[in-house]
């Protein structure tokens, strides 16, 4: 906690903020693309995200309270910036986040970052029928394999109301798998 304190204090002393903002880009940026990747699905879709994220963790460093951890804050800013990017999205066509979410697997097949086959098109599908929270935990659990309890500070929800939501979201994945 006392190491984390201190990065802090360089990333907002304006005379180490630039090279403290270097490393955090360096240890955050391949595990939050690929958070952001699970959120959005499509590669250049999570690299404008990913950009967008580390500016407003730039613009908004002086407002970190400590009130959390770094990471969970960091977690915080991606996850609700990915869902504001679908959210947008989903405007600008004049369709529901759910249709975005369904154009996204779509081009997953023709996406040449993407590494999964047939299955993976299919668990992704039956991801895109769970509620928005159901998803977001079922990625972070099966996917990045994150703890409950930093879940909990990334989404502020209980480990209990997070484990809960796991678990529905796993059965109704099993019966959408079981059914087409």
């Amino acid at each position: 906690m006392q190491e984390e304190k201190i990065f802090i204090e360089t990333l907002t002393n304006p005379k180490t903020q630039n090279e403290a903002f270097k490393r955090l880009i360096q240890h955050y940026q391949k595990p939050l693309y690929f958070h952001i990747r699970n959120i959005v699905l499509n590669h250049d879709d999570a690299d404008d995200v990913l950009q967008n994220t580390f500016i407003k963790v730039f613009s908004n460093i002086s407002n970190f309270k400590g009130e959390s951890k770094l990471y969970s804050w960091i977690y915080r800013i991606a996850t609700n910036e990915s869902l504001t990017f679908i959210e947008q999205r989903a405007r600008k066509q004049g369709v529901s986040n759910e249709d975005v979410q369904q154009k996204a697997i779509q081009k997953l097949e023709s996406d040449v970052y993407f590494e999964g086959d047939a299955i993976q098109i299919k668990l992704q599908k039956a991801i895109a029928t769970l509620p928005e929270k159901q998803q977001l935990v079922f990625k972070m659990k099966y996917f990045e394999e994150m703890k409950y309890e930093n879940m909990s500070e990334i989404l502020d929800t209980s480990v209990g109301a997070l484990k809960a939501s796991y678990h529905h979201a796993v059965k109704k994945i099993e019966e959408y798998l079981k059914t087409n």
